[in-house]
């Protein structure tokens, strides 16, 4: 007890060292002093590789790899990630979901810590085939996130299966080794060819996930320990959520960056809180899995025609309640207040829409505020993303597991 006790307060009170060295020292523009003018000096003379990789410009390659950039983006797997939940491969799903969580947070953080630009468009022709790729194009470019994220999530997968099938031998690794080095170096050649990414940002998301992803292959197991039983779980990983956000850089300009991030951090929380209260009714070992007689392909689609809408349903649920809230409990506490997009009556004035031009609303930039100023406001739509992305995530693992067993799917 005491032991547990000591890591997560040690863990906590690292969290808040670094936010208030980062705030009153301003680490994040020193370091981005350090490292901003190298990256940007090799996005430049990335230049004429990419020029020539486009060349070869064809309307399958387009299709190609904008498809496959959809495939590995932050969308796809949050669409994913609940239909791995129900299929009964509780496990699985929960390690891809707190990788992805950790993985968009670090990589975000060294995006807007470093602010080093994408490739000039043009010369480079850039294609943004979606609306979350249009997002995408307004971050900064180092490092790759679909590069990082790919290597993290398909290394992972790969470990996890060649774990369950220990028996398939050398080739099995092989084989396995082969399809993740291939998916890897697909999507980072195509993050290049749609003129998302320079090669310097697909190098450092390759050695930003080979980082991250031999740190989580050694801590998964503790880190789903915990999760599944461990002491004082919700509150220690609310709190951690919430000194998260106050950690985040803030960038040299605004970014979506903190907004995927928020969203991301919401649901790590949700998936936790979910699954540290109902392991044992819905997502033990012995939980039927798909393609067996206990849940057959036609049980798994009634699942999911139960499952998504409802989930959508806690969503906005989750959304109205937190607008109606936090507004009131940020009032009653008297602390000064704005919003963005999500409440129009409390959109910024004209002159904050141009001081925005030039700081991030952003928490890491609130505390500093906070301690040094009277008349800052604190943006509430980050606190009404993050609540409507922890109720959907609960709901996935909680609320809609408890609709399939009272309705025997």
């Amino acid at each position: 007890m005491e032991s547990v006790a000591l890591w997560q307060g040690a863990t906590l009170c690292g969290i808040w060292l670094w936010i208030f060295l980062s705030s009153y020292l301003n680490l994040t523009r020193m370091i981005r002093s350090l490292t901003q003018q190298w990256v940007v000096h090799h996005v430049v003379s990335g230049t004429p590789l990419i020029i020539q990789i486009q060349k070869y410009q064809h309307r399958f390659l387009d299709a190609l790899f904008s498809g496959l950039s959809f495939v590995v983006s932050v969308p796809f797997y949050t669409a994913f990630l609940p239909l791995l939940f129900w299929s009964g491969h509780g496990k699985l799903a929960r390690q891809m979901t707190l990788l992805m969580a950790f993985c968009d947070y670090m990589g975000n953080c060294v995006k807007d810590m470093v602010s080093a630009p994408r490739p000039s468009s043009p010369p480079i022709r850039r294609i943004t085939a979606t609306k979350d790729e249009e997002e995408n194009a307004m971050e900064y470019g180092l490092p790759s996130s679909h590069t990082l994220n790919t290597l993290c999530l398909s290394g992972y997968l790969c470990h996890y299966i060649l774990s369950c099938n220990e028996d398939g031998g050398l080739m099995r690794e092989i084989v396995g080794l082969g399809i993740v080095c291939l998916l890897v170096g697909l999507i980072g050649l195509g993050r290049v060819y749609l003129g998302m990414h320079s090669p310097i940002d697909i190098l450092g998301g390759l050695a930003f996930g080979l980082i991250i992803l031999a740190f989580w292959l050694r801590v998964h197991n503790y880190v789903d320990d915990f999760v599944i039983a461990g002491q004082n779980v919700t509150y220690f990983w609310t709190t951690l959520s919430f000194l998260l956000l106050f950690a985040y850089p803030t960038p040299e300009y605004p970014t979506p960056s903190f907004e995927f991030h928020t969203a991301f951090n919401g649901v790590a929380l949700g998936i936790v809180s979910g699954v540290q209260q109902t392991y044992r009714q819905f997502h033990h070992e012995a939980v039927p899995r798909i393609f067996t007689p206990q849940l057959t392909v036609s049980a798994f689609m009634g699942r999911m025609l139960v499952g998504i809408p409802t989930i959508l349903v806690v969503k906005f649920c989750s959304k109205a309640l937190a607008k109606w809230i936090l507004p009131v409990v940020s009032n009653t506490l008297g602390m000064p207040i704005r919003s963005t997009g999500y409440i129009p009556a409390l959109k910024a004035t004209v002159a904050d829409k141009k001081s925005d031009d030039v700081r991030q609303q952003q928490p890491s930039g609130y505390l500093q505020k906070l301690f040094c100023s009277n008349d800052s406001s604190l943006d509430v739509d980050t606190g009404i993303r993050f609540f409507q992305y922890a109720g959907l995530a609960w709901s996935v693992v909680d609320l809609v597991p408890s609709i399939f067993s009272y309705l025997n799917l």
